[in-house]
């Protein structure tokens, strides 16, 4: 058997290792006294349009060409929809012979590395970030390259960027709003890096992409924007997801979109539909494709995780914990008390608060807090941090 599948079978991640853990610890001392901050599991309903166009669907559509197979690539009304919601929300171009249908952002990303990667090249991204980054990488045959960013705001440290790029760069993988800061990349960022990368593929000799992982795109707080990377940078593909902005992770359904003016953008596209191919990952579910095209520019209700960030980042802070703001997705990231964010963990565990260190993220000695729970969970779980804060005099 093939050795390197094995070893990913035979351990789980470590978020899921703490959520089976707390669905055992529920059956213990009940559900109602464990605080399970381990997954990003959306907490808030999917928009009452996903009920009423899936009834819809079912009762007006042709049954056999509802739930048949689509095209490969995804049925052709569906990525017009979304080339045209691209065009007018975002203002970029998009061509609908430009756009994948995908089985959510997991396979969007393991397609676009195959699509890119030959063995021996690197993809660069940034800690903290999220943990099957390298997983994916290294299936494509590639190495992933992991920088430390900025410690005081999470933000990129182009420095470090700067000395990591070289012959052997295929990409750069960014992820904002991220999992697990929470930090999102501002306008200034995005063209500071769209401008360094078209100076090193000048300087390398060939066209250095930029993969951008978008499941939180929606799930922004404040008025915080979220630039669109095509309009900064030509040689894009977008990785993009409904499981968080449409509440739906189990229903597996996104898209890759490669930018048409990207260096050899159909070539490229012809090689996702190549890797799609090869992984498998061919006709995404043709009942959520055709309910999304329905679905364009509709999000869940965010205020919701608003609300929960506000009120648990500010008891967290009051109680001496610290954490960057996020601006986006459901996450906190807090520095962990002692070095060993390991240690730190179990140590919650006495007072059944579930939470994931952060080593996996690339990150050492921070932990990370999911707070797309209810808000009645959070205002139970505030007394059981504030003891554990004391535990550590902070």
């Amino acid at each position: 058997m093939n050795q390197r599948m094995y070893a990913l079978g035979s351990r789980r991640s470590v978020i899921r290792e703490i959520f089976e853990f707390g669905k055992q610890r529920a059956q213990e001392v009940g559900k109602e006294n464990v605080f399970d901050f381990s997954l990003g599991n959306p907490s808030v309903n999917p928009p009452c349009i996903v009920a009423d166009t899936l009834a819809e669907l079912v009762r007006e559509e042709d049954q056999t060409a509802l739930h048949g197979y689509t095209s490969a690539q995804g049925d052709l009304s569906v990525r017009r929809a979304i080339a045209d919601y691209i065009r007018t929300a975002h203002g970029a171009e998009a061509d609908p012979d430009f756009i994948y249908m995908t089985c959510g952002a997991a396979a969007s990303l393991t397609i676009t590395l195959s699509a890119l990667c030959n063995e021996g090249d690197e993809v660069i991204t940034f800690a903290p970030y999220f943990t099957e980054y390298k997983v994916f990488t290294e299936t494509a045959g590639a190495s992933l390259v992991a920088l430390d960013s900025d410690p005081d705001t999470f933000q990129i440290d182009f420095d470090l960027l700067e000395k990591a790029v070289c012959e052997k760069t295929a990409a750069v993988l960014v992820n904002s709003p991220n999992n697990p800061s929470g930090v999102v990349y501002g306008e200034e960022t995005v063209k500071r890096l769209a401008k360094l990368l078209e100076e090193k593929s000048v300087q390398f000799g060939k066209t250095i992409y930029l993969i951008t992982d978008e499941p939180y795109r929606e799930l922004v707080y404040g008025g915080v924007k979220v630039p669109y990377l095509t309009n900064y940078y030509p040689h894009t593909i977008v990785c993009y997801s409904y499981s968080k902005s449409l509440s739906l992770p189990g229903e597996r359904i996104g898209y890759i979109f490669v930018n048409p003016a990207a260096k050899d953008a159909k070539s490229l596209y012809l090689a996702v539909c190549g890797a799609g191919r090869a992984l498998g990952y061919v006709c995404a579910p043709s009942l959520f494709q055709k309910l999304i095209a329905r679905c364009q520019g509709v999000t869940s209700d965010v205020s919701v995780y608003e609300r929960n960030r506000d009120t648990l980042a500010g008891a967290l802070r009051g109680y001496g914990f610290r954490c960057v703001q996020p601006d986006g997705a459901f996450y906190l990231f807090v520095k962990s008390p002692e070095p060993d964010a390991y240690a730190f963990c179990e140590r919650a565990k006495k007072y059944n608060l579930l939470l994931v260190p952060g080593d996996d993220f690339g990150c050492k000695g921070y932990v990370r807090i999911a707070y797309c729970v209810s808000h009645e969970m959070i205002e139970r779980s505030l007394p059981a941090f504030e003891k554990l804060a004391k535990e550590y005099s902070l």
